[in-house]
């Protein structure tokens, strides 16, 4: 029987040349078969669970183990301020070892943390659980990201675009896990996403162990652990956008604070608007990343999303003033083009988080832009509950023009960033 010509894949990212495609694949629902796929399929199954712990762990910790509020809030607060500086030493472990096997190394860990969460009944026996998983999880965030640009290969703005895609579709659905523990609201459905999220790393790393083993790229002698936080303009570039990150929690902090506090709107609009958003995101990403190449297109990108953020988040703010209804067209309408803004931003950021990173260091690079990400996640809360819920309408202004300012100035740190390094790939 005659076999359809193929042409060599490529043992990067296994993409196969001229071979029949199926239908999902050629729609872009589903990558080639091959590291790009696995690695996608890995990042599901992980955010999946994780989407799902992260909702209920408060919760858990309150139901379960009948820790107060302030305990909770304490320990959530060490795990992620321990969790930050784990990226950069782990980063450049994965530069100097190779990055697959420490990414397999730090899910087998968080495997292990996360069955601990089982069995502890008291203050410090959690918040150990629950930092040494955030420990794990950022450290195996600055070894995903050397991954990502060398399966990528000539393809890296698309499939990067293809993976946050399916991190939102995982996040859903995790997300929808968590609503049933809740409604549920017994020990049982608690325990059961805990142990559900242990095993979803479990599947992660099942599916990554068939990966090609990437051997380390070779590095200049005077090359070290803390080249990049050497690097100003990448720091500054790691600022900056760690501001403009801030933008991803408006939809999910900011606004369900507003439409309950400060507008006459439904309260399932919240809801809506998170569903809109996910599945603008999901369908929108890859075909909005799909033009961004290169570091002067991604700094105009991350410009305009500033713009759209703050024309975006006036028209949310002008909802506080009229009727329910009115309120809900409204805000929609804001919802739409904050999240025109966060496609823009998310293509432009990871364009430079892989453009302005030498090759051979992409590890501690990525702990670096891992640190500036949650940085954010740390500030977000108490920035945009002064501004945008407790001052009101002229915070919500304040908070855009911040993000206008940050786009503004992007591209003249990449400017910088282009006088001062000679990377492979180059700058523009």
């Amino acid at each position: 029987m005659s076999q359809a010509p193929t042409t060599s894949t490529d043992s990067n990212t296994g993409k196969i040349g001229d071979a029949k495609r199926s239908w999902p694949v050629r729609r872009g629902l589903l990558l080639e078969p091959g590291p790009q796929r696995k690695l996608a399929l890995a990042g599901f199954v992980n955010q999946l669970g994780t989407a799902a712990f992260l909702a209920t762990v408060p919760l858990y910790a309150l139901r379960v183990i009948h820790l107060s509020i302030g305990q909770v809030g304490l320990g959530l607060s060490i795990a992620a301020v321990v969790g930050l500086i784990a990226g950069i030493p782990v980063g450049h472990l994965a530069d100097r070892r190779g990055p697959r096997d420490i990414f397999l190394v730090t899910l087998l860990i968080q495997t292990l943390s996360m069955t601990s969460l089982l069995f502890a009944h008291s203050l410090w026996p959690f918040v150990l659980a629950v930092t040494v998983t955030d420990l794990a999880g950022s450290s195996g965030g600055a070894a995903r990201g050397p991954m990502i640009r060398r399966f990528g290969g000539d393809e890296v703005p698309k499939f990067r675009s293809y993976l946050r895609s399916v991190a939102m579709l995982a996040s859903t659905f995790g997300a929808l896990a968590a609503g049933a523990a809740v409604q549920i609201d017994t020990d049982s459905a608690y325990r059961a996403l805990i142990l559900g999220n242990a095993l979803t790393f479990l599947g992660s790393a099942a599916v990554l162990v068939k990966l090609p083993k990437l051997e380390p790229l070779p590095s200049p002698h005077e090359a070290g652990r803390w080249l990049a936080l050497r690097d100003k303009p990448y720091v500054m570039f790691v600022v900056l956008d760690g501001i403009m990150w801030i933008q991803s929690e408006v939809l999910s902090f900011a606004l369900p604070l507003w439409v309950v506090l400060r507008t006459e709107a439904p309260r399932w609009f919240v809801g809506l608007a998170i569903a809109v958003n996910t599945v603008m995101v999901v369908f929108l990403q890859i075909r909005t990343g799909r033009g961004i190449k290169g570091g002067t297109i991604a700094g105009r990108s991350i410009r305009r999303a500033g713009l759209a953020f703050l024309v975006g988040m006036s028209v949310i703010a002008t909802a506080s003033a009229v009727p329910g209804w009115a309120a809900v067209t409204i805000m929609m309408a804001g919802v739409a083009l904050h999240t025109v803004g966060s496609l823009w931003h998310a293509a432009g950021s990871l364009e430079l988080r892989f453009r302005l990173a030498p090759a051979h260091a992409q590890g501690q690079y990525s702990g670096v832009f891992g640190m500036g990400m949650g940085l954010c996640y740390v500030v977000a809360p108490s920035l945009l509950g002064l501004l945008c819920v407790t001052w009101g309408t002229p915070g919500w202004l304040v908070m855009g023009g911040i993000f206008v300012a940050s786009g503004i100035a992007m591209p003249y740190v990449i400017q910088w960033a282009g006088r001062s390094r000679e990377t492979a790939d180059g700058v523009d």
